[in-house]
């Protein structure tokens, strides 16, 4: 299937595989890069030491059971690099002045602490990890939401998050994904997440994802939003190109890094 690709590259593919297929084995690896066993094993086990599959006799699985997220501290290791270089991209989107809201997950996390340097910016959060990386940004003015604490994503969520939105506007709202499809929209697994992440989009005038390769083509239980109610996709540039051609034919706007 392929040949005279680096390392990295093949170790990304088999990565895309078993997040499509749920399980890939040994033997497929093997046929499908023209590569030995020795060489499949270390590549699992090398994705395996970064969190991004499972390992089991021979052959690797999906990350989390089920379908589900991996808790955030343990997401920070996976796609650091991607991640890296989509907050980047999302923090030039903000300016002096401006208010925004910062949702969970690891590649917010990342703008979060991009933004130090901004002047009269004010931030609406419903992220502990958030607040805690900027709490002493000088330049910063955190409203911070409460609620349930989800303790898996170090947020609140929930009716009490809800209530304290519908207070609030923000000129930009950024927000991770779990799964993305042109199709399907922007679908997670958690309804109560759902729920509190579509009171947040309301409350901007501009919704942007912030969301690796990894996050595509997949489908999750419960919709949270069509890819036309946001104006802009950040992500990074290993996504394939009829991926975002689907994307920018729903009129939204997909910034590649």
């Amino acid at each position: 299937m392929v040949n005279r690709i680096s390392n990295q590259e093949r170790q990304e593919k088999i990565e895309d595989l078993i997040l499509q297929n749920q399980r890939v084995s040994i033997n497929e690896i093997c046929s499908l890069f023209n590569i030995s066993e020795a060489t499949a094993r270390r590549d699992l086990n090398l994705l395996k030491k970064l969190g991004k599959v499972r390992r089991v006799h021979g052959g690797g699985l999906t990350a989390a059971p089920n379908g589900q997220e991996l808790p955030l501290q343990q997401r920070q290791l996976v796609q650091q690099d991607e991640k890296e270089r989509i907050a980047q991209a999302a923090a030039e989107m903000v300016h002096d002045g401006d208010s925004i809201f910062l949702g969970s997950g690891t590649t917010i996390l990342e703008l979060a602490k991009r933004l130090r340097e901004r002047q009269n910016l004010l931030v609406f959060t419903n992220s502990l990890l958030v607040v805690n990386a900027m709490a002493s940004f000088p330049g910063v003015n955190l409203i911070v939401l409460g609620g349930e604490h989800r303790s898996s994503e170090s947020s609140f969520i929930g009716h009490y998050t809800e209530m304290i939105l519908k207070e609030i506007h923000a000129d930009k709202v950024f927000i991770g994904a779990f799964a993305i499809s042109p199709e399907d929209g922007v679908t997670h697994q958690y309804l109560p997440e759902t729920q509190t992440d579509r009171a947040i989009l309301n409350c901007g005038r501009e919704r942007i994802i912030l969301a690796d390769r990894t996050k595509f083509g997949r489908k999750a239980p419960f919709a949270l939003a069509m890819i036309d109610q946001f104006e802009t996709i950040i992500t990074d540039r290993s996504l394939s190109p009829q991926t975002i051609v689907a994307m920018q034919e729903k009129g939204i706007k997909v910034i590649t890094v």
